[in-house]
């Protein structure tokens, strides 16, 4: 309910700003230890991807609930907003969008890991699991750049907004596709925040998305083995509907104003 995000932000923005808060029934403030505010900010930052890929990656509407107070809090506190892209970078490479090389001397354990992958004891994660994860933290990512806390006084432009988006795409189709990961991310990415990006791009969104059919899809399939039509199938899916209806639907859990009367 929206109370309980209100209550949630609050407490959060009062640690951050050096107030006591009661947590686990102690009372704890950032001012205890001279890198108290360091570690909350490095942990919290933590603790807003570890949702992503946990959370929303389980539950798709958990995006926005969650967007929400992490876009809040990062715009009163921007090193909160530092730490969650180096922490959202680590363990998604594609949120940069950046797809690591394998080097000469790394090992392959090592360069799975690079890549995203959990690997256990050289046991590396089911493809699928990795990708679900991947989705959840491209899915919160997409979910802060439309978001803002609707409480706050909202001076300056977002601090992490739109336009970081847009970039994200234009980089993603600037880059050789991967099979199964980049379609699966560009479906991701645009039913989160496919409908904003038209509103604020419009015409040059539409360009974009005309560009994605002709020429990045048949890239992707060149590259795609029969086992793995899946995500590409349902990414097509999605843009032939977008571009015939000329809308991209608003996204499912999306925050109505009533949700703040909750």
């Amino acid at each position: 309910a929206g109370s309980q995000l209100r209550e949630i932000f609050d407490k959060i923005n009062n640690l951050l700003s050096g107030k006591s808060v009661v947590s686990g029934g102690r009372t704890v403030s950032v001012t205890q230890h001279p890198q108290g505010l360091d570690f909350v900010y490095y942990k919290l930052a933590e603790k807003f991807v570890n949702q992503g890929e946990e959370e929303v990656a389980s539950h798709h509407d958990a995006a926005f609930p969650i967007a929400v107070v992490a876009s809040g809090i990062w715009e009163i506190h921007p090193r909160v907003g530092d730490l969650f892209l180096a922490h959202l970078h680590k363990k998604c490479p594609y949120s940069v969008p950046f797809y690591p090389a394998l080097k000469e001397g790394t090992s392959m354990e090592e360069y799975q890991r690079m890549l995203g992958y959990q690997v256990k004891d050289s046991k590396v994660e089911e493809q699928d699991h990795f990708l679900k994860r991947m989705s959840g933290l491209i899915r919160l990512y997409a979910a802060i750049i439309q978001l803002r806390w609707p409480y706050g006084n909202k001076q300056g432009p977002h601090p992490h907004g739109l336009n970081y988006g847009w970039r994200w795409l234009a980089q993603m189709l600037n880059m050789e596709p991967l099979a199964d990961v980049t379609a699966t991310l560009l479906l991701d990415f645009l039913e989160v925040c496919g409908n904003a990006l038209m509103k604020q791009y419009q015409v040059q969104f539409w360009k974009m998305m005309f560009l994605i059919r002709e020429d990045y899809i048949p890239r992707i399939e060149a590259i795609t083995s029969s086992g793995q039509m899946g995500s590409l199938m349902r990414f097509k899916q999605f843009l032939e509907k977008c571009l015939q209806q000329k809308e991209v639907p608003l996204p499912k859990g999306a925050l109505q104003s009533s949700f703040w009367r909750s």
